[in-house]
């Protein structure tokens, strides 16, 4: 039951790191001082994106969405929740390389769960992933069409959205196990 608990403080414990750069930002450089991934910029941003946002407001929608999908996917394992960052960090890196606009913000990670939650359940077959997939797609589903630029604000980064969603799909992939061995699908 402990583990349980400090496992359900990790995505709150993450978000101190995005709430201290903005509130750093804000009171220190007035809003100018941001950590985006920007095309020929450094490989630090990359890495510092998810933690940079445009404002409180930015961060604060992010939030919101972050938690509970966070927590979703922690149900499941931390196994699996590296497995989803590690795949939103994957497919962020062409788009540093070969998109020519940057971008910051939790939401690509944000995308990343959502692409693990909604893929997981159809692969495994199993009661709790199909759980979390039905109520990923039931409660998420009106977020999905901002992966299409039509259906993006002018300003939102759809394509961070896109591949973020890809990192998750591809971390669902890594991870899911055979419904029938126990045994990872890949395998």
């Amino acid at each position: 039951m402990a583990r349980a608990g400090r496992t359900l403080l990790i995505p709150p414990l993450i978000l101190v790191l995005p709430w201290l750069q903005e509130l750093v930002d804000q009171l220190l450089f007035g809003g100018r001082w941001n950590l985006a991934m920007t095309p020929g910029g450094s490989f630090l941003g990359v890495l510092t994106a998810p933690f940079s946002h445009g404002g409180f407001g930015h961060l604060l929608a992010n939030s919101l969405t972050f938690l509970p999908l966070s927590w979703l996917v922690l149900l499941r394992g931390r196994r699996d929740y590296l497995a989803v960052w590690l795949g939103v960090y994957a497919t962020a890196i062409p788009v540093w390389l070969l998109w020519p606009t940057g971008s910051h913000g939790l939401s690509g990670v944000v995308y990343g769960l959502l692409g693990y939650l909604l893929l997981i359940g159809w692969l495994e077959k199993r009661p709790l992933s199909m759980l979390l997939s039905v109520l990923a797609l039931v409660t998420y589903a009106g977020v999905l069409p901002s992966l299409l630029p039509i259906f993006s604000p002018p300003g939102i980064s759809w394509i961070g959205h896109v591949s973020g969603f890809g990192g998750g799909v591809l971390a669902a992939l890594a991870v899911a196990r055979d419904p029938e061995r126990g045994s990872k699908l890949s395998g």
